[in-house]
């Protein structure tokens, strides 16, 4: 009765030693650990490399809304740190990434409201969004543009060259800058008026006729004269 049991053990000891232990293969790391060890990284002031595990989180498990938060306040981190281009912290990819944390996890809206990491955001049109303002609502025009940091198109390597800035009280200040030939541009900004009826705007400026514009359903104002205008600067173009 021991004759199988002895041929057995006789056929394993012959066996060669690659054929007896296998290695075995590492795990993947889970979003959950991937975001941990991303929170690990940011709280040690390693932002480039927090980033990078947050986006791997993502990229394991989409619908992981920590994960998708802490990317975009880690790039809201690295966008005040001025690293915009090396990293993409481009204020549409912020808002792309906090606007799937909140649908993922509305309770993610409150945190965003109290988060410093966010500020690079507060003047978009895209945040406005999530505080439930829309530009297709007359009544929320008027906040819009007060709220809302307006940039003209990036003008090569120059980048954004015209700004429009809305204040209380009816005043617009249209910023500007003229390139030299030698040296930085030189910065004026011209102060008028504007009215709003509905979704269209009116500016006044010294010299110039008054000049009608409207904000449609993207965030994107247009005037006749003094053209479109978007919720964010052209950035790393050149």
């Amino acid at each position: 009765m021991m004759r199988p049991l002895l041929l057995l053990l006789a056929l394993s000891l012959s066996l060669p030693a690659f054929a007896q232990s296998v290695p075995s293969t590492p795990s993947t790391p889970s979003a959950k650990e991937l975001n941990t060890t991303g929170f690990r990284l940011y709280q040690a002031g390693k932002y480039a490399e927090a980033l990078e595990k947050f986006r791997a989180a993502v990229q394991a498990d989409p619908k992981h809304a920590l994960a998708q938060y802490n990317v975009a306040a880690t790039l809201g981190v690295l966008r005040k740190q001025g690293q915009i281009c090396e990293y993409d912290a481009y204020q549409s990819t912020i808002l792309q990434y906090l606007t799937a944390a909140v649908k993922l996890d509305p309770r993610r809206l409150k945190r965003a409201k109290e988060d410093a990491d966010l500020d690079p955001i507060r003047d978009t049109v895209g945040w406005q969004r999530l505080l439930g303002r829309s530009p297709t609502r007359a009544a929320d025009v008027p906040v819009l543009l007060r709220k809302v940091s307006w940039y003209g198109p990036g003008v090569g390597v120059y980048g954004t060259l015209v700004t429009l800035r809305f204040e209380d009280g009816g005043k617009v200040s249209l910023g500007k800058k003229v390139p030299q030939e030698e040296g930085l541009p030189k910065t004026e900004t011209i102060t008028g008026t504007y009215t709003v009826k509905g979704r269209t705007v009116q500016v006044k400026l010294p010299g110039q006729k008054p000049d009608t514009g409207s904000l449609n359903a993207q965030g994107v104002l247009t005037f006749k004269e003094l053209g479109a205008f978007y919720d964010f600067p052209s950035e790393c173009e050149a």
